[in-house]
């Protein structure tokens, strides 16, 4: 019995695993980078350059730390300021509200001012101010 001593380097690489792996990753990569992308479409308000020559009553509403309520200055309980918003309203449909609300109150006390816009459909707006004024 004869045994053959083949110690002859190696002509070629085999690149079918390589390649293998190579697919694989290329994959993974895409599903990932497509899985990110995903979210909700919004469509944002377009700015108009035409300035705006209506003029529409506005309510100033401040809900206090403390959870009371100013209409443009002065004190007023919810009962009274839905009386005037919806007084308002009637004057001029296209009325609208900004509520300001201090940090340190209880959220429900804005929430509760936000519900009564909803409910007598008044537009309204919250305003806010830049981090660090």
């Amino acid at each position: 019995m004869q045994v053959q001593d083949d110690t002859r380097p190696y002509d070629s690489i085999n690149v079918t695993p390589m390649l293998d792996l190579a697919y694989v990753l290329l994959v993974v990569f895409i599903l990932m980078t497509t899985a990110s992308v995903q979210g909700l479409t919004v469509n944002m308000p377009k700015p108009s350059n035409k300035p705006s020559t209506e003029k529409h009553e506005l309510k100033v509403v401040q809900v206090m730390a403390d959870g009371a309520l100013l209409l443009n200055g002065a004190a007023i309980s919810m009962a009274d300021l839905e009386r005037q918003l919806a007084d308002a309203r009637a004057r001029d449909p296209k009325m609208s509200v900004a509520i300001k609300g201090d940090a340190r109150t209880h959220y429900a006390k804005v929430v509760a001012v936000i519900d009564l816009c909803n409910k007598l459909e008044v537009g309204m707006g919250l305003v806010t101010s830049r981090i660090g004024t």
